[in-house]
């Protein structure tokens, strides 16, 4: 069901939403300068509408999928400029397309109803431990879409570098990895001042572990057999990212995964 929000932060989201969208554009038109603006100017529009929840809700605004999604949306372009200047992947369209993606659910899905924080979300880890997890998980995503340009331009000899792109994949999975590991981590400690055990086998934290391991997989194979497998290679990415995807909707919304992370409803 659709939700519009008629207030102030409905709409510096959907100015941020239709500024990525007009980047997008640009940048597939080739208009790098005005993409550029435009994808900056967005991030602008984004870094607002989080800044007026912050103020709002008098407390960071991580506390549940709508504030998580609106924080991810501000986070794509600072990850992109890294990307391009840090690890060579020139990929800021798509980066474009993600922004718009993950800012939909904060705009259209998920009510913007400011909740009090519960005790056990009032602790100074929860929040660098949620950050942590959607920043990896912005690597992990363009991780996926290079490997899904590597499979299809193996099948194609018109498409770019198939090696490249493998190249692509493992440098971004290589910067996104440690951050992954890093809120796994601070989860546990948190976990362990929330609820007195480092881990409880709750169905969220078991789907992290599992994509976790997938990239762990997708280490080991790739250090057995380089770049000789690219096709092998791209797919284990594609499964991490497919664990994430499992792991931020389905175990957050489907009632049968009941745990101690159901804040996230």
């Amino acid at each position: 069901m659709i939700e519009v929000k008629y207030n102030t932060l409905g709409l510096l989201i959907y100015t941020a939403i239709g500024l990525y969208i007009l980047a997008f554009l640009a940048a597939c038109l080739r208009l790098k300068k005005t993409a550029h603006a435009l994808f900056f100017t967005a991030f602008l529009a984004s870094a607002a509408a989080f800044g007026y929840r912050w103020y709002y809700v008098k407390h960071l605004p991580l506390q549940n999928l709508f504030e998580v999604f609106l924080f991810t949306g501000l986070a794509v372009y600072p990850i992109s400029l890294f990307s391009q200047k840090i690890l060579k992947t020139a990929d800021s369209a798509f980066d474009m397309l993600i922004a718009v993606i993950v800012l939909f659910p904060a705009g259209f899905v998920f009510d913007d109803l400011a909740r009090n924080l519960p005790p056990a979300l009032q602790s100074p880890l929860f929040a660098p431990h949620v950050a942590a997890y959607m920043l990896a998980y912005i690597f992990m995503a363009k991780a996926a879409f290079q490997a899904v340009l590597q499979i299809f331009s193996s099948k194609n000899k018109m498409k770019p570098d198939s090696a490249d792109a493998e190249q692509k994949t493992y440098l971004l999975i290589c910067a996104g990895f440690p951050v992954l590991t890093l809120g796994l981590i601070l989860g546990s400690i948190w976990g362990k001042f929330a609820w007195g055990n480092f881990w409880n086998f709750d169905p969220k934290e078991m789907w992290s572990l599992a994509g976790w391991l997938v990239y762990v997989i997708y280490f080991h194979f790739r250090f057995m057999y380089g770049r000789e497998k690219p096709k092998i290679n791209s797919s284990i990415a594609l499964a991490g990212f497919a664990v994430i995807v499992i792991t931020l909707l389905w175990v957050n919304l489907s009632q049968r995964f009941i745990g101690l992370h159901s804040y996230a409803f």
